[in-house]
């Protein structure tokens, strides 16, 4: 959601008006959370059709409207968000986002209402203003289960039909075939010598209309081109590989989706002679594990290798990781946030450092912050660290001028 104002409707009544708002109330009572809605998209915005829970304390309203940009599900649609957000005013991702302040939101949990071409026409939303240390993969389970509850009713009512998604569709190719991509990176570095060892690629869209660049990924998820964007965010990116001082790796983010095209992955290939990583981004349930696995098999083979992101968030689960016997694994910032505090995050970090050590997977800490935290990784084991104490992502020529 972002800064909004309420409308002054109710869209949502009768028989099945209420048995939406029981799921919601059933939403909240399952993961402990404050406020629940369901929204419907329409171009650059959104409504929210139905809400529960302590609306007025987190500035929610049936009949409210606001705008897409600035707000958390398009990041969740998009994979710049999990769709489980703990600690969200400490988390950098979410910590600025007018939204953040203007919700009083600690912590959130999303997910899609689809409609009968299975592409998004609204989300189902849980927040708090706790920080929402008892949410899990679990939670992320529930309300996936309750949005397609609610997807089946909307399906059933007609509702996002009149969206003209192939108008959208062609305004966002348009926009890819001018291939107006920047490239940001932020440095990977060794935690104890601060040497970088490597650079995580980050797409700007400085063209598009919207505040960053989660507003464009959204779009194109929505109207079923997300892969076609990747696609070209991936070959802006790696026009810097093998380019990077001291031969560091260049890491570019990649959905499963994405793993599964056959120009995705013959341009990793053609550039598999750099030091290469492919960051698998992936926030809902992977459709077919074995397809995906032979595509990192045929990476790996080529020398490129493969980092699972957002260890202990949302479908990153231990799971996740076993099947994808990934090069990397990132842990996730919810595990790294006052890591120096938590003896149960603590805990977790070592059990990843043991898993990693064992099956000789490198482990790298996202969203270090605290010279706290950092010492609290290190005593840990854990060597690796990337996050705003070592360096924001600045524009790839910055670093290649360096």
């Amino acid at each position: 959601m972002g800064t909004a104002g309420a409308v002054g409707v109710r869209t949502e009544g009768g028989p099945a008006g209420d048995w939406v708002h029981w799921l919601l109330d059933a939403a909240r009572a399952r993961l402990g959370m404050e406020v629940a809605w369901v929204s419907l998209f329409t171009e650059g915005s959104q409504l929210i059709t139905s809400a529960t829970g302590d609306l007025d304390s987190m500035n929610v309203h049936e009949g409210m409207t606001a705008p897409l940009e600035g707000s958390y599900c398009v990041r969740v649609l998009s994979g710049q968000l999990p769709p489980v957000v703990t600690g969200a005013a400490r988390d950098p991702r979410t910590r600025d986002l007018a939204v953040t302040g203007d919700l009083h939101i600690g912590s959130y949990v999303g997910a899609p209402v689809r409609g009968a071409d299975s592409r998004p026409i609204g989300m189902l939303c849980c927040v708090s203003r706790d920080p929402g240390a008892q949410l899990d993969g679990e939670s992320v389970r529930t309300v996936e289960l309750l949005a397609d509850l609610i997807s089946d009713h909307y399906r059933h009512a007609g509702a996002g039909t009149g969206h003209d998604l192939a108008a959208r569709r062609a305004r966002v190719r348009a926009f890819l075939a001018q291939g107006a991509v920047e490239i940001h990176l932020q440095p990977v570095v060794e935690m104890l010598t601060g040497a970088v060892v490597g650079h995580e690629a980050l797409s700007r869209f400085p063209g598009w209309a919207g505040d960053g660049p989660a507003a464009l990924f959204g779009e194109a998820a929505a109207v079923g081109v997300g892969v076609e964007l990747e696609e070209v965010a991936a070959r802006a990116a790696l026009a810097v590989a093998g380019r990077l001082p001291g031969g560091a790796t260049l890491a570019v983010n990649l959905s499963p989706d994405a793993l599964l095209c056959p120009t995705v992955v013959d341009l990793l290939l053609d550039h598999a002679g750099c030091p290469l990583a492919v960051e698998i981004t992936e926030h809902s349930a992977v459709e077919d594990y074995e397809a995906v696995v032979a595509v990192t098999r045929r990476l790996r083979r080529a020398g490129i290798a493969v980092s699972v992101d957002d260890a202990g968030a949302g479908y990153a689960s231990l799971r996740h990781i076993l099947r994808l016997s990934p090069d990397v694994i990132k842990l996730d910032i919810g595990l790294v946030m006052g890591l120096q505090s938590d003896p149960a995050r603590q805990a977790m970090t070592s059990a990843m450092v043991a898993f990693a050590e064992e099956t000789g997977a490198r482990l790298v800490a996202e969203g270090v912050e605290d010279p706290a935290e950092r010492d609290t990784l290190i005593a840990r084991g854990v060597r690796y660290g990337q996050g705003y104490l070592f360096g924001r992502p600045v524009p790839a020529h910055e670093v290649l001028g360096a």
